[in-house]
């Protein structure tokens, strides 16, 4: 009877049964548990050794990581104990997002292509190699882009917008400031560019037609959006069915002074935070991930964020 009463106080810590709860579903590392859980390593690697000593998880070395697995083949549990866990599981209050955020830690596991490109990136450009370039790498992406209906949300002085103008069906450029608008739209005369249409107007409310346009682009808008959920949830109303959106945004940081320096009213977005946001305006397929880190402090990472409104 001690054992099981020793077992039951250990679970009966908060902390302690959201980690039980996570590697009942998979073995995890320190790490992972880090970014499912949003605490310090020294936390979480004290819970674990409290748990290690109680029998209820076991380790084992991977590389430089430690995977923690749940159970003990040496000492099965208690199927009373087991029954105890999933009582106090289904009224914990974390158990969705940690759900969530598992799933992200998951696919992130198995994206090993991107663990490729992101290697990649960090080199590409430290060394000279004539002719090769990001901007000759974007132009080359854009010609094989099939001529779309775009929503460019937020779009400042419409860099982009333009570059996409060079092949989409139409570019509508979106922004709330008047000037940019209108030196967005004075360079669009004077490059030409009869496809590419600025107008005056927030990204929570664009002015664009319900189900008009085939792809929703919001890039590093999304944090100056009083709501952003509005805006994306906008984007979902402005889209064709089978239209996709791409959100690239900061990753949730602690700069401060972004919001003095760059007018920031949210110090960016975690990837379970933009995976919400995402599927509760109804996006279907929706996928998160990190795609850069700068170099120089404060370390600002981007977000990349995927998803289709479903039909067609």
């Amino acid at each position: 009877m001690s054992s099981i009463l020793k077992s039951l106080r250990l679970i009966a810590d908060p902390t302690r049964l959201r980690i039980l709860n996570l590697l009942r579903r998979e073995d995890l590392s320190v790490v992972e548990l880090q970014d499912v859980l949003g605490m310090g390593q020294s936390r979480i690697s004290s819970q674990l050794s409290q748990l290690r000593q109680g029998q209820l998880v076991t380790d084992r070395r991977s590389g430089k990581n430690i995977i923690y697995t749940f159970g003990n083949d040496a000492a099965p549990l208690d199927e009373r104990l087991v029954q105890a866990l999933d009582l106090a599981a289904a009224d914990m209050p974390e158990a969705a997002d940690d759900a969530a955020a598992l799933a992200l830690i998951l696919t992130k596991r198995r994206d090993k292509a991107r663990a490729y490109f992101d290697n990649l990136a960090g080199k590409f450009g430290r060394t000279y190699c004539p002719g090769r370039s990001w901007k000759a790498l974007g132009e080359t992406l854009l010609k094989l882009m099939p001529p779309l209906v775009i929503a460019d949300l937020g779009a400042g002085e419409g860099t982009f917008s333009q570059l996409l103008a060079q092949r989409a069906e139409k570019v509508i450029a979106i922004d709330n400031a008047e000037k940019m608008v209108e030196y967005g739209t004075n360079v669009a005369l004077e490059n030409g560019y009869t496809n590419l249409e600025y107008r005056l107007g927030g990204i929570e409310d664009p002015p664009i037609e319900e189900g008009s346009v085939d792809l929703a682009f919001l890039s590093q808008s999304l944090h100056h959006a009083v709501r952003p959920e509005a805006a994306i949830a906008a984007a979902y109303r402005i889209l064709k069915p089978g239209g996709r959106i791409i959100v690239l945004d900061l990753l949730k940081h602690q700069f401060e002074d972004a919001k003095d320096l760059y007018a920031d009213l949210w110090l960016g977005f975690s990837e379970l935070e933009m995976s919400r946001f995402l599927k509760n305006a109804d996006f279907d397929e929706v996928e998160v991930s990190v795609v850069d880190r700068e170099s120089e402090p404060p370390f600002f990472q981007t977000l990349l964020a995927l998803g289709t409104k479903a039909g067609r």
